[in-house]
């Protein structure tokens, strides 16, 4: 049965007298709620909320924003006072609402709650602006009806990462359009500091919620001390689910465009789990999605610098000596000495670290293997782990961690810094792998033989440097300088060839790429040489959008049919840009605005309408800006 159809059904039942309805207390409806529904924070919009009572109980939880609809003007004020004498009111909102279609953005609330007659809204109108694998819920008998609307096919989560544990930054998501819509704005504002380290570690997604490690420390004054946290909020609406403290990060003054990278491997979410290091040299911690409480820690993995999930399995990369970062006194007669500085002196030591496996559930440690590895290069086939341990390209199996093959030597940049790592894919039966030297290769996953070698573009700008597989094909580009051409050139994994090449159909002024990596969707590359460029390799147009960005070191993410762009601090085309996380969606997955919506008026007026604002025969008051509507700026009023 489809949704609306469902719907319709369950909507029946809301035909009884309401007497009967509300025969459960408050408390009890909401505990009924959250037993059929499993819902455990997010937006709630309750469709004909009588006084308020059950909007009133979901105030009580920290975790849930609701919004209720009424017809009765009376109600509004009376429901309003009593949120405000709760203390909710704000995170709980109510207003007056007629129409048949409800004045929300698609794909918004994780509970709709319908307690009108069933005619009063279209039950496609209901489905609409539920978010997948949300409810929709009446009333019948005394007990809510739960119908779930389908998480749709054609949209993707991004659980590592890369996307995914193979390493290739690629959603397979058909929703995420080039931005034409706001789906929802959280803070914080701004990241702290542009010339300091970025505010946002990592950022992950799974199960219709985001997951993030970020500074919230004072954006006034960043040698206060920093503040970090493991945050959780609904994908589709922001809400704010639940949050853990990160006592012990990476350095907060580290200085500017020098990472670090790798502290974005320390986030994973997958299913109903999310896994993390709860401090810089903390041991691996499983957590509930939903909840944020510990479910399990994985024995020996204090020192851990990147998480992987495939099947049931966690993998990490895990240094057995402890981190040694001690802080250090800014340069204050300039930030770049930092930089020169520290990018020389702090970056990877070339010492061995352990590739763990463990259970996910149990935790029980599956096998260990010791080896130098280059920073972010671990990446999963379905069969074998590699990774490059400085020299060669290393494939373990993964039932045990015994070695299948050691590569001829695969050469790499000679230094690696914490802003930097390489790239290794796993494509179906190919390795792809760049190490930051102007050069990229292909091996054989089953031999380890090395298949072609070919030139690497500069691209990203003090980051990890762009390899994707799209479409069958191996991308990357010339887009790090001003300078550069953006030729997009694809190649066959298998034999290197060039078989598409493009250049950019748009005039702009091309900056330097922004401080982090491209990545990618099955149908748009996604660079950022100015803002995010939506790529249509198959049509060749570059659709710029210089007004949003990603932040430093992570970038954006593309994932449930949006492209999420964390807090920056960047001052690039500061008038136009926007601020904030931000989370956007694309013209193509929008539902058209219904004519009644187009013709209904757009403001209310209330009883000051037509007041004047100030007497006009004394005209001493200032009651705006500029004085008044004309924005004049002048007044009749005597000065002495």
């Amino acid at each position: 049965m489809s949704l609306p159809a469902a719907l319709r059904r369950a909507a029946l039942f809301a035909l009884l007298p309401f007497s009967c309805l509300w025969a459960a207390t408050p408390a009890e409806q909401v505990q009924d709620l959250l037993a059929k529904t499993g819902f455990s924070g997010g937006l709630v919009v309750q469709i004909g909320c009588g006084e308020g009572d059950l909007l009133a109980e979901l105030g009580q939880r920290e975790n849930v924003m609701a919004i209720g609809l009424t017809d009765d003007a009376g109600a509004v004020s009376r429901i309003q006072d009593r949120l405000l004498e709760q203390g909710s009111y704000g995170r709980i909102t109510v207003r007056q609402w007629q129409e048949s279609f409800l004045p929300f953005v698609d794909n918004l609330a994780n509970l709709v709650l319908v307690t009108v007659p069933a005619d009063r809204i279209p039950a496609e109108e209901l489905a609409r602006i539920t978010v997948p694998d949300g409810a929709v819920c009446t009333l019948a008998d005394g007990a809510w009806q739960v119908v779930r609307k389908p998480r749709p096919t054609d949209i993707d989560e991004w659980t590592h990462w890369l996307h995914g544990p193979d390493g290739n930054p690629v959603a397979q998501d058909d929703q995420v359009q080039p931005p034409r819509h706001l789906q929802w704005v959280g803070s914080p504002r701004w990241s702290r500091h542009h010339d300091r380290m970025a505010s946002m570690s990592a950022l992950v997604t799974t199960g219709g919620r985001i997951f993030y490690i970020m500074d919230e420390g004072s954006r006034a004054i960043v040698q206060l001390p920093p503040k970090w946290k493991l945050i959780a909020r609904d994908a589709f609406n922001g809400t704010i689910l639940w949050k853990r403290d990160i006592p012990n990060w990476h350095f907060h003054l580290w200085p500017l465009k020098s990472g670090p990278a790798d502290l974005a491997q320390r986030l994973v979410a997958v299913g109903d789990r999310v896994y993390v290091t709860l401090g810089l040299d903390a041991p691996v911690t499983a957590l509930d999605a939903a909840t944020g409480e510990t479910v399990c820690t994985y024995p020996d993995t204090a020192n851990t610098e990147c998480i992987l999930v495939a099947d049931s399995t966690v993998y990490t990369v895990t240094n057995p000596h402890p981190t040694v970062l001690d802080p250090y006194l800014p340069d204050r007669s300039g930030v770049w000495n930092d930089t020169r500085l520290l990018g020389k002196e702090r970056g990877w030591d070339g010492t061995a670290r352990l590739v763990l496996a463990f259970d996910a559930q149990s935790g029980q440690e599956r096998w260990r293997h010791e080896s130098a590895v280059v920073p972010m290069s671990l990446s999963l086939g379905p069969e074998r782990a590699y990774y490059h341990d400085g020299e060669r390209i290393v494939a373990l199996n993964r039932t045990d961690g015994s070695v299948a093959w050691q590569s001829e030597p695969v050469s790499r940049r000679a230094y690696i810094p914490r802003s930097f790592g390489p790239n290794l894919i796993v494509y179906q039966d190919t390795l792809l792998f760049s190490g930051g030297n102007r050069k990229m290769c292909a091996l054989d996953t089953k031999t380890g033989a090395i298949l072609w070698e070919a030139p690497h573009p500069p691209s990203g700008h003090s980051s990890q440097e762009d390899l994707m597989v799209v479409d069958g094909l191996v991308w990357c580009a010339n887009v790090a300088g001003t300078n550069s051409d953006g030729i997009w050139r694809g190649r066959d994994p298998r034999t290197g060839e060039v078989k598409r090449e493009f250049k950019p159909d748009v005039e702009t002024y091309w900056f330097h790429h922004r401080c982090y990596r491209s990545k990618a969707t099955r149908n748009f590359l996604l660079p950022s040489r100015t803002g995010i460029e939506f790529v249509d390799f198959r049509a060749e147009h570059w659709d710029i959008n210089h007004w949003v960005r990603g932040g430093c070191i992570y970038g954006i993410m593309p994932a449930n049919g949006l492209t999420y762009t964390p807090p920056h601090s960047c001052a690039c085309y500061l008038e136009t840009k926007l601020f904030g996380f931000n989370a956007l969606a694309g013209a193509k997955q929008r539902t058209p605005l219904p004519e009644a919506a187009r013709q209904a008026p757009r403001l209310v007026q209330g009883p000051a309408y037509g007041t004047p604002l100030a007497d006009p025969e004394i005209a001493t008051d200032w009651p705006a800006y500029r004085h008044d509507a004309e924005r004049s700026g002048s007044t009749v009023a005597s000065v002495g």
